[in-house]
């Protein structure tokens, strides 16, 4: 019998060298480009350029960028990938006049610290100070200013207390539109109602009411007033019912 010929699967399947070559071929370059990938990672990492260069605050209004800076504790020249967002949060929370923070990277070398503040719903004059209340209804007393604010209400004759947090919680009832109208309020307590007050209004009005229902009874102003004389200023008392007194005394008109 004479010996058969051994034929390889390679030779009675070209096409299968050539697969195997690409695939070889693939995994080289896969390889390659992965060791490059490593050696610029390392080359970045030991670079300026994996270096905090910039410090970008977003979201406040009030807060100056350096104060944002100094509590966030981050310096120039840190090492981008060793801060630690979470940490830079909370010391920025902790200020009294941050509501929240979040921190990001945004390649190759800022720090990105999105702030959103509590809103100011009055200023307590103190002297010639004015001290910032916020919705939380704490005293941003490190806030204070002797400018006069204008952008929000001015409350005058309150201590800390029920009274001046009431008075807080009573502004942040009120609709948008009736609250950017108040300019001052002033505690003007009586005998039978310690929450008695005097609000002066942007528009020239004076409201006479009581805290217990303030908010409730403000919601109502805009209507009031469109019955009003813009000329002729005056009390509007909204203690019990709803009447206008002009402050000429030519008497009472029921509302």
């Amino acid at each position: 019998m004479g010996k058969s010929k051994v034929v390889s699967i390679e030779d009675r399947i070209p096409k299968l060298k050539q697969q195997r070559r690409k695939k070889a071929n693939r995994r080289l370059i896969f390889l390659l480009l992965l060791f490059f990938l490593l050696i610029i990672c390392i080359i970045y990492f030991q670079s300026p350029l994996s270096r905090v260069k910039t410090i970008e605050v977003k979201g406040n209004r009030l807060i100056q960028d350096e104060e944002i800076e100094r509590l966030s504790g981050i310096k120039n020249d840190d090492n981008i990938w060793k801060v630690n967002k979470k940490n830079v949060e909370k010391k920025i929370n902790a200020f009294s006049e941050v509501k929240d923070s979040e921190v990001s990277i945004s390649l190759p070398n800022t720090i990105v610290i999105q702030v959103n503040e509590h809103k100011r719903l009055a200023y307590l004059a103190k002297g010639t100070s004015y001290i910032p209340i916020g919705e939380s209804g704490k005293m941003l007393k490190e806030s204070s200013t002797e400018e006069m604010p204008s952008d929000a209400p001015i409350i005058v004759g309150f201590k800390e207390g029920k009274v001046l947090n009431k008075m807080v919680a009573e502004l942040g009832k009120l609709p948008k539109e009736v609250y950017n109208t108040i300019s001052e309020i002033h505690s003007t307590p009586k005998k039978a109602d310690a929450f008695h007050i005097n609000a002066f209004m942007n528009d020239g009005f004076e409201v006479s009411a009581s805290l217990d229902t303030f908010s409730e009874k403000m919601e109502h102003y805009p209507s009031i007033i469109s019955q009003l004389d813009p000329k002729k200023k005056g009390i509007i008392d909204l203690e019990v019912g709803s009447y206008f007194k002009a402050y000429e005394g030519e008497g009472e008109k029921e509302k």
